[in-house]
């Protein structure tokens, strides 16, 4: 029987150093998505959080400098400047008027600091007019 109890704690004290590996990297990993107006609501509240903020990149914003691309995120009459300094290559889809998430921190002079950008552009699944897209053939739509 005493075999047993040490076999029992030993498995007790695994599963429980692991739930707690899990859920302490759960916390150090999650981000929240949110969108400009929201987190314009945040105010100070924003600062030194990892946030994922979410807008439509603005015509004519991009602007490279070495690693570094400036640009601005807008949802309706909202705007945020946004500057990626990542590892990463920008994603192929990344361009004006695409829709961007940009993972990162909020700096004190209101820029948003991305250290990853995820792109996609909407044009790019939407059927030309009188087309129906690939999906809509299938159905018989």
């Amino acid at each position: 029987m005493k075999t047993y109890g040490k076999f029992a704690a030993l498995i007790v004290v695994i599963v429980g150093t692991l739930v707690w590996l899990a859920v302490g990297g759960i916390n150090q990993t999650k981000t929240y998505y949110k969108t400009i107006g929201e987190l314009r609501e945040m105010g100070n509240g924003a600062l030194g959080k990892r946030l994922r903020v979410a807008g439509d990149v603005e015509s004519g914003s991009i602007v490279r400098a070495g690693r570094e691309v400036a640009f601005t995120l807008h949802q309706e009459n909202v705007r945020l400047k946004v500057v990626y300094d990542g590892a990463e290559p920008l994603p192929d889809t990344f361009r004006d008027g695409a829709q961007a998430l940009a993972d990162g921190r909020m700096g004190t002079d209101g820029v948003f600091r991305a250290s990853k950008i995820q792109a996609k552009c909407a044009s790019k699944y939407e059927a030309k007019p009188g087309q129906k897209t690939p999906a809509a053939k299938q159905a018989g739509v």
